[in-house]
């Protein structure tokens, strides 16, 4: 896959496959606010949500140095081609600490399911159920999601595993 093609990219443990994307929503005033969402592949947590008004290439590196910090770079970091994503100091940094980039084609969501999934997960459970009076607010009510979405995600994967679906 030396093209950057993630076709046929499964995640194999832990660390191996990340997925990183945008979503966008408002607060109450009708003012935008983004997420970056990035993912384990393998494990589905939601390994961060950062939100703000604006999030650019600088933020992304943001995020990821400090999963990087405590978890280690993945093998690859799977992504569509948005501008944050394909940013010159974004791919020559995920290049320096030893991980690569996985693009999916143009037009072609469905090659990054695992992330989309989530998205769509997100959008359902939370940001189509609230109101967001503030910044702030959407803040700390996705961080608190979040929390929760990786604890039942880790709770369902223990259960799953002890009755050998996983493995």
């Amino acid at each position: 896959m030396n093209d950057g093609s993630c076709v046929r990219l499964r995640p194999e443990h832990p660390n191996h496959v990340w997925s990183y994307d945008f979503v966008q929503d408002r607060t109450h005033d009708g003012r935008l606010f983004r997420t970056l969402n990035i993912i384990d592949e393998f494990t589905k947590e939601a390994l961060v949500i950062r939100v703000n008004r604006k999030l650019a290439s600088t933020d992304v590196i943001d995020a990821l140095t400090d999963l990087f910090i405590l978890r280690g770079p993945p093998v690859f970091i799977r992504s569509d081609n948005g501008a944050e994503f394909i940013a010159k100091k974004v791919q020559g940094w995920i290049g320096a600490v030893g991980a690569k980039t996985a693009f999916i084609e143009p037009g072609s969501s469905w090659e990054n399911g695992y992330c989309e999934s989530f998205n769509a997960r997100f959008r359902d459970e939370l940001l189509d159920a609230e109101v967001f009076y503030s910044l702030r607010e959407a803040q700390i009510l996705i961080e608190r999601w979040r929390r929760h979405y990786c604890w039942a995600t880790n709770t369902m994967a223990g259960a799953d595993n002890q009755l050998g679906r996983w493995g």
